[in-house]
């Protein structure tokens, strides 16, 4: 918890930075960075058709796991909020990845924790040990994991994964990931079919992952994006696409309508919300709308999240993953978990 010094200071650099986005101090009102009692699952059900369960992103409180220790404490406070799933976000190779545990002693921490984790973006390395991975994903509980990735970042001459920092902040926007070709997205595509009957031995699914990337237009088909290749080419009993809500929003999607044309292919939500929707356009670019939008809690945005979690049934919708990007950023990012805990629950009860 912070000082009630630091506290302030954080609250008023906070209403200052979205202020700027056209946010307004309206938007924050009910903001609070105190440890103020957490609405859990206990007090309150979830409405049918929702998960009972809430998640958290892991990539929300990176600034806090930097080592083995600092992991296993960051997701104690986590539990403690009242998450009772979490979703890795570093790259399985790494020394932080999954406390730097084996599979058995990872899954005896989230159980002593109370939590599970059904989801991960720490995915597989390919090669000759890609098996014996996923068993251990099996024995940690993990039903979905992300596109396989190869043995070194760009091994598959692949364009490289968006940062996930990426365009998080005013200013700061790079320029929007490389437009593919259809030919390139239906080899990724392949490649996640070809992947899915591997990890369907496991118990456990493809996840698309839906950054930014693909909503980029395709080059040769620009009425075509990524995201619907994939969705339309792709079994939803072997794959699942893991919507961004926030980014879907900033680049001017229709949710509902990407829900109706793949029904059920939606099982996993990264729940996020984005100050500065109300002043993009349609001709804007995609760099224009990264720079013209800021990431905030959950119900302290623009997004229409009620019509979005009203069409839980129709997207087939498993598990609600909460991921702030920029939590770090403005003060205390266990702080920012703890209000999007509280206002996803108040969406879902």
């Amino acid at each position: 918890m912070l000082k009630p010094d630091g506290n302030e200071k954080t609250r008023r650099s906070f209403l200052k930075e979205i202020s700027a986005y056209g946010g307004g101090i309206a938007l924050v009102e009910g903001i609070h960075f105190s440890a103020a009692p957490v609405m859990g699952a206990q007090e309150a059900a979830a409405k049918p058709g929702l998960p009972k369960q809430i998640g958290l992103g892991l990539y929300t409180v990176r600034d806090l796991m930097t080592d083995a220790a600092t992991y296993q404490s960051t997701l104690a406070k986590v539990a403690e909020i009242g998450y009772k799933e979490v979703e890795p976000a570093d790259r399985t190779d790494s020394k932080v990845a999954y406390a730097g545990l084996e599979p058995k002693a990872f899954r005896a921490l989230l159980d002593q924790l109370g939590l599970s984790m059904p989801s991960t973006h720490s995915s597989a390395i390919d090669g000759p040990g890609l098996e014996n991975q996923l068993e251990g994903f099996q024995v940690m509980g993990i039903k979905y994991t992300e596109v396989i990735q190869p043995s070194s970042p760009h091994a598959s001459g692949a364009a490289p994964a968006t940062p996930a920092a990426a365009g998080r902040g005013r200013g700061g926007a790079p320029p929007p990931p490389p437009s593919r070709t259809m030919d390139a997205v239906k080899r990724i595509v392949d490649d996640i079919n070809q992947h899915a009957q591997i990890t369907k031995k496991f118990g456990i699914k493809m996840l698309v992952r839906m950054d930014i990337d693909v909503f980029v237009p395709l080059s040769d088909q620009p009425n075509l994006m990524p995201y619907q290749v994939i969705a339309d080419n792709t079994d939803p009993s072997l794959v699942t696409m893991q919507i961004d809500i926030g980014w879907a929003a900033i680049c001017g999607q229709d949710i509902v309508g990407m829900f109706k044309r793949n029904p059920g292919h939606y099982e996993l939500w990264h729940v996020k919300d984005t100050v500065g929707l109300r002043n993009l356009t349609p001709e804007m670019s995609l760099s224009d709308r990264r720079r013209a939008s800021y990431f905030v809690p959950v119900g302290l945005g623009q997004v229409d999240l009620q019509t979005i979690f009203a069409n839980a049934e129709l997207a087939g919708l498993k598990h609600i993953g909460i991921e702030q990007d920029n939590a770090g950023s403005w003060g205390d990012s266990l702080a920012a978990a703890r209000v999007n805990y509280n206002n996803v629950m108040k969406l879902v009860s």
